[in-house]
């Protein structure tokens, strides 16, 4: 019995792994690129929006101070969803009235210390999630996605 199976020569086979490292190379570079341009997308959106974060515990201490709710926006700055919150929602002067009035607002980043214990304790799976919290941190309501300001104010009165 013969073996017919061509044999690959060392050349072919380092053409070969040259051309796969190749295409790993490239495939990298285009993903990280993609998530290099939506967070720069996300940071100029959430900028525009105007908005004040405060830091999530100091959120609570104030909105007992003030006798206001939190407003806590669970985020990823690379999200496109969370941009277009922000550009539809969070940047609407509506929205941001009624933010001042009611609200203490804070964005949770994904990716920041304070993100993976903020999903934790609120059992949180996605973005963007936005949570209304009393000054104790329990958990009022969980408002609905949508990029309609109108609609976003509605959400947020009727948890007052």
């Amino acid at each position: 019995m013969t073996n017919d199976t061509p044999k690959t020569s060392p050349r072919e086979k380092y053409k070969a792994l040259r051309s796969w490292l190749a295409f790993v190379v490239f495939g990298a570079a285009i993903y990280f690129g993609n998530i290099e341009l939506q967070s720069y997308l996300g940071r100029q959106a959430l900028k525009k929006t105007g908005l004040e974060s405060v830091e999530f515990e100091q959120a609570l201490a104030q909105a007992k101070r003030e006798d206001k709710l939190v407003l806590a926006d669970m985020s990823a700055i690379w999200c496109p969803s969370c941009r277009r919150l922000d550009q539809k929602v969070f940047s609407d002067a509506s929205v941001q009235a009624t933010l001042k009035e009611h609200f203490i607002f804070s964005r949770i980043e994904y990716e920041s210390d304070d993100g993976d214990a903020f999903m934790q304790r609120y059992d949180v799976h996605g973005f963007p999630t936005v949570l209304i919290l009393n000054p104790d941190g329990s958990l009022r309501k969980k408002l609905p996605l949508t990029f309609d300001p109108e609609r976003y104010v509605d959400y947020m009165l009727a948890a007052l």
